[in-house]
């Protein structure tokens, strides 16, 4: 049984359906991207996986029926959400944020692993006592990922990390969330326009086309398909 499983998920806009019957899944501590054209329905497949939006079908977390749970419900299960935008809150400093992402905790161990993430971090370190909105956008990717991370989630799902950022700010990124999940053990479901990036990233993949799943597979297997690279992902 996979962590998460997703069968036939169905999710629009109004009477504008976007995703027509999903299928998808994610083992324990494995990462998965999913890619696509702008468009495709990346971004609305983990709104619906994640609670934010209204959708059909089934969503399973651990063997666990999930789909229609709120958010919070959600995130108290073992999923997190980092959405595409960041979303961290800009008038609270690097602490703060972090201190937000452990709010449903009550074990004891949320100073502990404060100090934890602003050492995985170190610019988050650095800038400990700074308010986030000042801050550049890779820190704040950096902020929004460890925020996530401190509800020590199952599995993260993750919304188009490198937006805006420089390629160099965005590899650093990646390294840090690839050593990250590797300590930790967590799961992540990816979303990301870098095909090339998020491959190197992933073990396994779904290509997204006008709200269907049209090829899936190893990622390496995908990276070095040219005729799936010519005709889905753009390379």
């Amino acid at each position: 049984m996979s962590l998460l499983e997703v069968e036939g998920l169905r999710c629009g806009y109004g009477i504008v359906e976007v995703l027509f019957g999903i299928d998808l899944e994610v083992d324990e501590g494995e990462l998965v991207v999913v890619l696509g054209a702008n468009g495709a329905g990346k971004t609305t497949t983990l709104r619906a996986i994640s609670g934010m939006l209204d959708a059909r079908g089934s969503v399973r977390l651990d063997g666990a029926e999930v789909l229609g749970r709120r958010t919070d419900q959600l995130l108290a299960a073992g999923m997190a959400h980092v959405p595409e935008g960041r979303g961290t809150i800009g008038s609270l400093n690097v602490e703060e944020n972090l201190r937000v992402g452990a709010y449903q905790r009550s074990d004891g161990e949320v100073d502990a692993d404060v100090r934890m993430w602003l050492e995985a971090f170190p610019r988050l370190g650095e800038r400990r006592t700074q308010q986030a909105g000042s801050m550049s956008g890779g820190e704040q990717q950096m902020l929004a990922i460890a925020r996530a991370f401190m509800s020590r989630p199952r599995l993260l799902l993750l919304d188009e990390p490198s937006q805006g950022l420089a390629p160099l700010v965005t590899r650093e990124v990646f390294d840090r969330l690839r050593e990250v999940t590797a300590d930790t053990g967590t799961a992540v479901l990816l979303v990301e326009q870098n095909a090339n990036l998020a491959l190197d990233f992933a073990a396994r993949a779904y290509v997204l086309e006008a709200g269907t799943i049209v090829v899936s597979g190893a990622a390496g297997d995908l990276q070095h398909d040219e005729a799936i690279q010519k005709a889905y992902l753009g390379l």
